[in-house]
């Protein structure tokens, strides 16, 4: 059974934690990107700061602390979170997501999202998947094949999944980038593949890789998909020509475009009598 809580308080879910005692299965949240009146000058020995306290002026890594707190010993997330989050060392940052890897093993999957995908923020987004329990539960204690789950080949407790996904999508108008069906499957498949190889799963260059926690170590623990995944191979087929006729045609159209919200500006300016 899915037992699903809600409740609003004017307070706030760092001041006034209305569900203390839920140790939750699921927990799906799209938190607000880096704000700084999170009443985190109150909070600096809450108890919830498990893997470092938060700088008082973002609250990207209480929110994350703040699910992982209420995760239960087998429970999962998916938050949504302010790219910057992923390298940031800002006020201990950098320390935090230390220790969520390096101490708590808790980072499951990064997916880097495509730009202007958020009607109400132009920042830039990343979906973190995390796990309290990163071994495939369906291979516990099966003596078939092997004696313990650390040495299943479907284990990935000591790797990290990095999906860049900023190249997905297509725009619907200027402003906004949608993901379509395919795009969500493919993001998706490529998730499920990896974690429970029940289809086969092979990295591709400029989309997703499998990481060992020893390479994200290397590379001081910076979360950033577009750093594993590598570039695209290219394709042999690649015509110059024709690619630079659809760029300089693009960009004639955009000097148009230009060119007449100029000239509207102008217009209406003029109609202005100061």
């Amino acid at each position: 059974m899915l037992t699903c809580k809600w409740l609003w308080n004017n307070e706030g879910s760092f001041l006034n934690d209305a569900h203390k005692d839920l140790k939750a299965d699921f927990i799906i949240a799209n938190p607000p990107f880096n704000i700084s009146d999170w009443s985190g000058e109150l909070l600096r020995t809450d108890g919830r700061w498990q893997y470092g306290t938060p700088p008082a002026g973002n609250a990207n890594f209480a929110w994350l602390q703040h699910f992982i707190h209420h995760l239960s010993p087998t429970g999962k997330a998916g938050v949504v979170l302010a790219k910057g989050a992923l390298t940031s060392k800002t006020s201990g940052e950098g320390v935090i997501r230390k220790n969520l890897i390096a101490d708590g093993n808790l980072i499951d999957c990064i997916v880097n999202c495509p730009a202007k995908l958020f009607l109400n923020t132009q920042i830039p987004a990343a979906l973190w998947f995390m796990r309290r329990d990163r071994r495939d539960a369906k291979f516990r204690g099966d003596a078939k094949f092997c004696v313990s789950t650390d040495q299943h080949p479907n284990n990935r407790q000591n790797e990290i999944l990095f999906i860049d996904a900023r190249n997905l999508g297509h725009l619907i108008n200027r402003r906004t980038r949608e993901l379509s069906h395919e795009d969500i499957q493919q993001i998706a498949d490529s998730y499920h593949a990896w974690r429970t190889r029940e289809t086969p799963y092979e990295d591709i260059k400029g989309f997703c890789a499998s990481v060992p926690l020893e390479r994200v170590v290397e590379l001081d623990y910076v979360l950033t998909p577009g750093r594993y995944v590598g570039l695209p191979d290219e394709e042999d087929d690649f015509n110059f020509a024709e690619r630079f006729a659809a760029l300089k045609a693009e960009f004639e159209a955009q000097l148009q475009e230009e060119a007449l919200l100029n000239q509207a500006i102008a217009e209406n300016l003029a109609r202005v009598k100061i």
